[in-house]
């Protein structure tokens, strides 16, 4: 059954040897996917998804990544994010006026 998951990425690292790890939020907790070229690590990302994830880090882009019946990645969306701060900012701006 394929299956997603909703978030942004929040760390990422890159090695000497050409493995790149990148920390994923979503849900309250903190995910660590892993791309490499060795084929035979488990949970490895493909390149290709693994660029683009880590061009999002200090952006406001959220990710959507979509995992195929066999749990491996098949392709991301990417969308610009909410700002919960500003949004809750707006509503009190609003009260305050509202209450003139």
């Amino acid at each position: 059954m394929t299956h997603s998951i909703f978030g942004q990425v929040t760390t990422v690292r890159k090695f000497a040897h050409g493995d790149i790890e990148f920390d994923f939020y979503h849900e309250d907790e903190i995910t660590t996917y892993r791309y490499s070229s060795d084929p035979s690590r488990l949970g490895n990302f493909p390149k290709e998804l693994v660029e683009i994830l880590v061009s999002t880090l200090t952006s406001n882009v959220c990710v959507e990544i979509f995992f195929g019946d066999d749990g491996n990645p098949t392709h991301v969306e990417l969308e610009e994010c909410d700002d919960e701060e500003e949004d809750l900012e707006e509503e009190l701006d609003d009260d305050s006026d509202s209450d003139d």
